[in-house]
């Protein structure tokens, strides 16, 4: 069995999140206690007990996906110590929380990493008021024609029949009461902070490209999918140059899931994340496709037992 971690992006934190898997694996609430040192902040006490407002700013949701994600992974690993997967890939933040899990830096560089990264969004996010909406149920070149029309930007190609714009808002309001005429289903506004993945987060770009140059990174140990091109990166010269770019670049999550079964073989995607949001996206990208996810103590213990029966 080649497995294929997923890791979850911003707007999918909630809180309570891990909870119920650090109190039972040490690994993984070592990693959020490490969190807490090094951010001179109670990440761990935001991300379990709220209050919601706080685990929605940006600085804050972002390091805590981060930790939560590779606490989960910890966890499996401390379960099954013999347990090995053969790619990764993430969801916009997510990517960088798949750079840890496969090596490219270690835990406390790739949160350092991450704060800035938050830091320089929200700093953009203040500069322009932005937003981001999933078109759902329209054709790949309608929501083209629609992003062209309305002077906004195509966050991500989530799945078959779900992209998401992002822009200033007036320019989302604007495409959101044209949807329709593009031939959407369904609009729905995103739970995040500004216009991610955008031209506003254009500044943003440029401060965490000159903080990637700072960054020691090493070639990754399993291929890592890149959000931009929906390929394996292994170069670090490639690395620092397609994490930057992320920040103003569409999400090609759909291609990039193709790639993890078509490209890198994968026979089972397992989503480490609050939620079975990108095991959901997979299915609709794939048909009959396995997955798994983990999101609290009866999900990993059912993860578990199907991961331990693969061979050694």
């Amino acid at each position: 069995m080649k497995v294929g971690l997923m890791f979850s992006g911003q707007g999918a934190q909630t809180v309570g999140m891990g909870k119920d898997i650090c109190q039972a694996y040490p690994s993984a609430s070592t990693l959020f206690q490490r969190a807490d040192h090094l951010l001179e902040y109670p990440l761990s006490r935001i991300t379990f007990k709220g209050p919601a407002e706080e685990l929605m700013r940006t600085t804050v949701c972002q390091p805590a996906l981060y930790v939560h994600g590779l606490a989960i992974l910890a966890a499996v690993q401390s379960a099954i110590p013999h347990f090995q997967f053969a790619a990764v890939a993430g969801l916009s933040l997510g990517e960088f929380t798949a750079h840890t899990a496969a090596g490219t830096f270690d835990f406390e560089t790739g949160l350092r990493l991450v704060l800035q990264r938050a830091c320089f969004m929200q700093e953009a996010c203040e500069q322009i008021k932005g937003g981001m909406a999933a078109i759902i149920g329209a054709e790949e070149k309608a929501v083209r024609d629609l992003a062209a029309i309305a002077n906004v930007d195509i966050a991500n190609f989530n799945c078959p029949g779900q992209i998401i714009i992002s822009g200033a808002e007036p320019r989302i309001a604007l495409a959101t009461s044209l949807a329709r005429k593009y031939g959407a289903r369904k609009v729905v506004a995103l739970r995040v902070d500004g216009a991610f993945h955008s031209r506003l987060m254009e500044p943003a770009y440029q401060d965490l490209q000159e903080e990637l140059k700072r960054i020691p990174i090493a070639s990754p140990s399993i291929p890592i999918v890149s959000n931009m091109d929906a390929s394996p990166i292994l170069d670090p010269k490639a690395i620092r140059s397609a994490l930057a770019k992320q920040m103003v670049a569409s999400v090609r999550w759909t291609q990039s899931v193709e790639c993890l079964l078509d490209h890198l073989q994968c026979s089972l995607l397992l989503e480490l994340g609050p939620s079975d949001v990108l095991a959901g996206l997979a299915r609709r990208i794939r048909k009959g496709v396995s997955t798994l996810s983990i999101y609290d103590r009866p999900t990993l213990q059912k993860a578990l037992e199907v991961l331990d029966r693969s061979p050694r």
